[in-house]
């Protein structure tokens, strides 16, 4: 698995690079993404690191410069853009997976084994499955910013963030 978290633009994006590579993926949600996502990015950023991996258009070329200024230790993996156009679409949807891989490969991506720190045991015992539980994922997921995913995702993303267990169980005294 990939140690840094793939940022690209949008969900048709993270499902080719997920295709492509064993990796976290985070999408901006295109070009006007808000200082919260900077902030978040900036966190993983420290914590794993990040690749940007946008378009090869001025959007992308824009979303690219803005997450640079602001996090000046990401690695850039880049696609040639003849390389990821569909008749007269750009973007990295549009590229071929051994493409992929080879743009993030360039950037020099960190391999890790991610420990599994959190079961579904957990997920339960701490309130987050089951009923009442997506609010608690909502808060906690906040506090700790991972953002929201139902259980099965929440537990991917407290295990692949390497969340540790004093912070989780702050994050949920906090969100009760």
């Amino acid at each position: 698995m990939i140690r840094e978290i793939i940022v690209v633009e949008g969900r048709d994006d993270e499902q080719r690079v997920k295709r492509a590579l064993d990796c976290e993926v985070i999408t901006t949600g295109g070009i006007y993404f808000g200082n919260k996502l900077l902030q978040r990015l900036k966190k993983i950023s420290d914590d794993r690191g990040i690749i940007i991996l946008t378009d090869p258009d001025y959007a992308g070329n824009k979303i690219r410069s803005r997450i640079n200024n602001y996090i000046p230790n990401a690695k850039n993996a880049f696609i040639a853009q003849d390389l990821c156009t569909k008749s007269d679409d750009i973007g990295i949807e549009n590229a071929n997976e051994e493409d992929i891989r080879k743009a993030i490969e360039n950037a020099r991506p960190s391999n890790i084994e991610i420990d599994k720190i959190y079961d579904m045991d957990d997920m339960i015992y701490y309130g987050l499955v089951g009923e009442n539980s997506k609010e608690l994922r909502i808060k906690v997921g906040k506090k700790l910013n991972i953002g929201y995913g139902n259980a099965k995702s929440f537990l991917r993303m407290l295990n692949n963030y390497n969340i540790k267990r004093e912070d989780l169980e702050r994050a949920i005294k906090d969100g009760l």
